[in-house]
């Protein structure tokens, strides 16, 4: 099935970021065959992009989909990951709810344009499940940590989840099984070596948090006399298939490691503000060549799953950082979610820009709404002043999952319905812990 997409304002983030005005883009299935003013080739549907922007699927390289039921539980409590969500985590999160909350989180994000995501949680077989049936990409990795867990009775347990979950989901066409050890001081170096060993065994991207916590670069520090990210490269577990979500207390000397060894970052700064952890040297890391994709961390974190108002975000926040108002212009802000993503995960030779031989991984955004006139610069409207109710269009692989706005394969309200019937008793459970909780 050859499908034209005409009557688009064609945003490639080639290369050359060539932009093509009134341009056309030709499918064959789930490739891209043709792309400029006009494609030659027959086609057998076209879809009439009405002067909306087309390009990249976005992609969200860190999050927590199984977190749905957390949003906006606790968004003020001190140190709310242990007093908070740990506890209700081990008690309540079961597979059927991660199982639907995926699936309500997924449908979240492919309205906002999200085509690819990278989630570590736990039942992550029960992610893969759930985008299998949505037909998203995803990169799904289970939790390894050192303390018993909601689907684990012993610690680390993550680690033998990962060696029948793994071989299970390797060559999915969309998926991709990935170790997740929860972050470095999670986790002692000895299952910090196994995970790492289990992902070059598997060929398999390692992600797990780094430099993101005060006390965590604190115990670094005392203990090892390094930073976490040193400390993760003396012992040799920093690799190009390596993604470090967060390196909010990175310094020059981590950078440069970081770039020697090829690792990606996932840069989530709205649930980092939001948690007053501080802000990523973004400028440095891109000056030295670093991957840095964008992360909207977990629902209970950043709260939503979609990246317009972080492009907004991260422009306004790491000018004003920098002082310097010339700083991360539009196109470089959006390539952040597209392209550079894209090679955080070392997928860029598949999605991330359009160009032909690519899969058809692709967005349109509709520019009729009131905010997007006058309409000068495509890129600096994508920042600055579109947002994901613009979203009309999304194809992942070449299949159409949003259209006009409305999920294709799925229906809203029935993903809603199964999500609070498998809530229940966790919500229930939820606000009694919360009104139980002492302040502190």
């Amino acid at each position: 099935m050859r499908t034209l997409i005409k009557n688009v304002t064609i945003l490639t983030m080639n290369e050359h970021f060539d932009v093509i005005e009134d341009g056309q883009m030709l499918i064959d299935d789930e490739n891209i065959i043709e792309i400029g003013k006009t494609c030659i080739q027959k086609y057998d549907q076209c879809i009439d992009g009405h002067h909306g922007i087309l390009l990249p699927g976005m992609i969200n390289i860190h999050t927590h989909l199984g977190m749905i039921p957390f949003r906006g539980l606790g968004d003020d409590c001190p140190d709310r990951l242990r007093r908070f969500l740990f506890p209700l985590e081990s008690k309540y999160m079961t597979a059927d709810l991660v199982y639907h909350s995926s699936k309500y989180a997924m449908a979240e994000m492919l309205l906002s344009g999200i085509t690819t995501f990278m989630d570590m949680y736990y039942f992550e077989d029960e992610v893969a499940k759930a985008a299998d049936e949505m037909k998203m990409r995803g990169f799904v990795g289970e939790t390894i940590v050192d303390f018993p867990s909601c689907d684990s009775q012993e610690a680390y347990g993550g680690l033998d989840y990962c060696r029948w979950f793994i071989p299970r989901w390797k060559n999915h066409p969309l998926i991709v099984p990935f170790i997740a050890p929860h972050a470095t001081n999670t986790n002692d170096l000895e299952h910090l070596q196994l995970a790492h060993q289990l992902a070059t065994q598997y060929n398999v991207p390692l992600s797990l948090h780094a430099s993101e916590l005060d006390y965590e670069m604190d115990y670094f520090q005392k203990e090892y006399h390094m930073t976490p990210t040193a400390f993760l490269d003396h012992y040799d577990l920093l690799d190009q298939n390596v993604i470090l979500a967060h390196c909010i207390h990175i310094n020059n000397d981590d950078i440069k490691l970081i770039q020697k060894n090829k690792s990606g970052i996932a840069h989530c700064l709205v649930s980092n503000l939001k948690a007053a952890k501080g802000v990523m040297p973004l400028k440095e890391l891109l000056e030295n060549g670093v991957s840095v994709g964008l992360g909207t961390d977990g629902p209970s974190s950043g709260n939503t799953l979609e990246l317009f108002s972080m492009l907004k975000m991260i422009a306004c926040v790491h000018k004003t950082v920098n002082h310097d108002r010339g700083a991360f212009h539009a196109q470089d802000i959006l390539s952040l979610a597209t392209i550079h993503g894209a090679k955080a995960l070392h997928i860029d030779h598949l999605v991330g820009s359009l160009e032909v031989g690519k899969k058809a991984d692709f967005i349109i955004v509709e520019t009729d709404s009131v905010n997007m006139y006058p309409l000068y610069d495509p890129y600096s409207a994508l920042v600055y002043s579109a947002n994901p109710s613009q979203v009309d269009t999304v194809f992942v692989n070449g299949k159409c999952l949003v259209r006009h706005k409305e999920l294709q394969l799925e229906k809203l309200s029935d993903l809603k319905q199964n999500l609070q019937k498998a809530s229940q008793t966790f919500s229930k459970k939820a606000l009694e812990y919360a009104k139980e909780m002492p302040d502190e």
